[in-house]
């Protein structure tokens, strides 16, 4: 679970801002608390709600934590920069290194992993397991001016002399554009060195659990979960069910791979001929965004399945089948969340999703949070997500410690702050007051004068 998020000069964020999960001292809506089991640990917020004005810095703070994540799990190319976006608005901006570290728990433990960036190299790194009393480093990175690269692992404990030098070499063969860690993911460390749990905890934390979703982001290989679980095929629709769609449910077609018409024959050879047995893919028209999932048996055969909406055909027993395509912009915006709440509800996920409300009814943007936090009260799973829908805005809803507001100041830095700091009362109609501007984060109308047009 995310304990904290903070970012230094990165996009609009300048000075360091910090998204914190650990809850405040309200006691209202306890089941919105994920307990920590150790005495030693801390207890974690399930939910984040951020709001601010357009360009007020939202997405932002989600693309920060997205970069952050690609570049720990994708690395750099060799002699490439570093995708660095620093803060434009300062003269000393472009100078400073970047910065950025998540604070998490991976079951039990709590850890502290972060790095300092400039264009083309890793100043700093660092990997800490956190207890409430210490912070105890497990391996620290650090490149001197003379571009002399010093790797330490005080926290690991070498089975023997060999271990340690093998981590040593990888240490010391990290390009300086490259994380340790990566490189620790890339070398395939854990098969050749044993103790060395926070790291894998780390880097599993990043790809197994953390997932970010962005307006555009499509979902993909539904197809898969559903021609391999049928349960899931039924929870799906469920779901569908449940948020009013108006579709009977989802369903696999099975088709003629050599009878569709939307590849040139050449192509579905290559497909075929390149597409090893027991493996699958997708593949999708980019003029009709009509995709197929086409698997390959162990002896060969192949099958292929396009996912089709259904609809019953009034005063008959038939439905019709329609292409996801010709579903409504929210019916495909709720076909690519649902995956999300299903995963949620599974546990130990932290699913981020940028703008939930787009393309959604309101009413639909309340159902999907009330969901995750009123339905599975023992799951450990976190939703943060950034919203305009101010319907929220609900102290019998969400806590004031789940809400935060994301705001320009004069010098056009986003600076990132809490509904807890204004301790509003449990019966207070927050939504009225962050609508008259209360709270800030909103957009600032300017008066209209004098304006003329002519042809």
């Amino acid at each position: 679970m995310l304990i904290r998020f903070t970012v230094e000069n990165f996009l609009c964020f300048n000075k360091r801002i910090e998204l914190s999960m650990i809850p405040g001292k309200g006691s209202l809506l306890s089941h919105h608390r994920i307990k920590s089991v150790k005495n030693s640990g801390v207890d974690i917020l399930r939910s984040a709600i951020i709001y601010g004005a357009n360009a007020s810095g939202k997405s932002n703070l989600i693309r920060s934590m997205n970069f952050a994540k690609d570049y720990i799990l994708g690395g750099s190319k060799v002699e490439d920069k570093i995708n660095l976006k620093k803060f434009k608005l300062e003269s000393t901006s472009l100078k400073r290194p970047s910065r950025f570290e998540f604070e998490f728990k991976y079951d039990e433990e709590s850890y502290a992993y972060g790095f300092l960036l400039d264009y083309d190299r890793v100043l700093e790194e660092w990997l800490y397991k956190v207890t409430k009393i210490s912070e105890k480093p497990i391996f620290e990175r650090k490149t001197l001016k003379d571009g002399k690269l010093i790797v330490q692992f005080p926290g690991i404990k070498f089975k023997n002399a060999t271990e340690k030098q093998f981590l040593s070499f990888i240490g010391k063969g990290t390009r300086p554009n490259q994380l340790f860690i990566t490189e620790c993911r890339q070398r395939n460390v854990r098969s050749n060195v044993q103790n060395i749990d926070p790291i894998i905890h780390t880097l599993d934390w990043f790809q197994k659990r953390l997932t970010v979703i962005f307006p555009n982001s499509k979902f993909r290989g539904l197809e898969f979960e559903f021609e391999k679980n049928e349960n899931m095929e039924k929870i799906f629709n469920k779901f569908m069910e449940i948020f009013d769609t108006g579709i009977d449910g989802m369903e696999l077609r099975e088709t003629d791979f050599q009878k569709i018409k939307d590849f040139p024959q050449n192509l579905k050879n290559d497909i075929l001929g390149n597409l090893k047995e027991n493996t699958k893919t997708i593949i999708s028209n980019p003029i009709d965004n009509i995709s197929y999932a086409v698997i390959k048996n162990s002896e060969g055969v192949v099958k292929t399945f396009r996912l089709m909406t259904k609809h019953k055909i009034k005063n008959t027993s038939k439905c019709s089948y329609f292409e996801i395509k010709e579903e409504s912009d929210g019916t495909q915006r709720l076909m690519d969340l649902i995956p999300a709440v299903i995963d949620l509800l599974r546990g130990n996920r932290i699913f981020i999703i940028d703008e939930l409300d787009r393309s959604l009814h309101p009413i639909l943007s309340q159902s999907f949070l009330e969901i995750f936090l009123d339905y599975p009260k023992n799951i450990n799973s976190q939703l943060i997500v950034t919203t305009h829908e101010s319907s929220l805005l609900n102290l019998k809803k969400v806590r004031k410690d789940e809400i935060w507001f994301i705001e320009k100041n004069e010098n056009g830095e986003s600076e990132i702050y809490s509904l807890e700091e204004f301790k509003p009362r449990f019966d207070k109609e927050i939504r009225k007051d962050y609508l008259l501007g209360r709270f800030g984060a909103i957009p600032a109308i300017k008066q209209i004068d004098n304006l003329e047009y002519s042809n």
